[in-house]
């Protein structure tokens, strides 16, 4: 593997009695592609918000390096993840009312980006993933592969050191899904980030460099795809 970028050591998550994550272990190296599989309920999803700094976990310890999110405050935590991660989700999560280039800006323009570098910055990007004819296009009114592939620059504009992809193709037909994970993939080698992916496609789960199943909040296989 190569240097470690992201580490989880014995993380642990709870919603009341139920115990999502039975302390996990799992180390994802710098420029690595990892995909997380498993059944429904198993902790994907969770284990990808507690990597991410979405939840906070209830035991264990998660680094970025050696930054210690789980010591982190929230507000703490809403910084890291808006300068060091970059996310898909599904439904792309975009904001309805701003436009393309807008969309793409927002984590740098949260970070204190100034406007005019932001916006020049989301339109670079956009043509970089063959939308640039679509800048000043709302969410509404672009396709389902169009959406995704603006989410997928929004982000990476940033240039962080993690993009965590949530089902990225779940909402998508089989050739969209294919062209969204190869513009991910492309796009986040070149600028050597790491990829956690959870998924249950396995098309998308064979394009990583690693899946990890879950099953009932533990770590059941660790293989090279």
């Amino acid at each position: 593997m190569t240097e470690p970028i992201l580490a989880g050591r014995g993380v642990v998550k709870r919603y009341g009695d139920v115990i999502a994550l039975a302390g996990v272990d799992i180390t994802i190296g710098a420029g690595e592609v990892v995909a997380i599989v498993g059944p429904s309920g198993s902790g994907k999803s969770t284990l990808l918000h507690v990597l991410a700094g979405i939840l906070p976990a209830d035991g264990g310890e998660v680094f970025l390096g050696r930054q210690p999110i789980t010591r982190m405050s929230e507000t703490e935590r809403s910084k890291l993840r808006r300068s060091a991660f970059g996310f898909v989700f599904q439904s792309g999560m975009l904001v309805a009312e701003l436009t393309a280039e807008e969309n793409v800006a927002l984590p740098m323009l949260l970070a204190g980006t100034p406007r005019d570098k932001g916006i020049a910055a989301a339109r670079e990007w956009l043509v970089r993933l063959g939308l640039g004819g679509l800048a000043t296009r709302r969410p509404g009114e672009v396709s389902g592969g169009q959406l995704q592939r603006m989410a997928i620059a929004r982000a990476l504009a940033h240039r962080p050191q993690v993009i965590f992809a949530d089902e990225p193709t779940g909402a998508l037909d089989t050739k969209t899904g294919e062209e969204t994970i190869s513009a991910l993939l492309t796009v986040a080698q070149e600028t050597n980030a790491a990829v956690v992916i959870v998924t249950h496609d396995v098309s998308v789960a064979n394009r990583a460099q690693r899946v990890i199943e879950m099953r009932d909040g533990r770590v059941a296989v660790r293989a090279a795809a």
